[in-house]
């Protein structure tokens, strides 16, 4: 099994948001499900500690469910 190599950690940007939009995992995955993203709970998590890379289309469709802009995302890693 290769192991995933973390390129910035933006995992951790990702739940702060999360947070702050008030929304649990559960919450953020189902709204996800709506968009037509299928992502499961543990991969979720994964993203959320940098075990798994996020899809370009995660990150669009969770940049429009916590209503941010898409440098939030990388704050700080710049």
């Amino acid at each position: 099994m290769q192991k995933i190599r973390t390129d910035m950690d933006i995992g951790q940007n990702i739940r702060i948001l999360r947070k702050d939009a008030h929304l649990t995992q559960d919450q953020a995955i189902a709204q996800l499900h709506i968009m037509g993203i299928e992502i499961s709970k543990s991969s979720y998590a994964k993203i959320e500690t940098n075990r798994m890379n996020i899809k370009v289309s995660e990150l669009i469709a969770l940049m429009k469910i916590f209503n941010v802009d898409i440098s939030e995302f990388f704050k700080g890693l710049y």
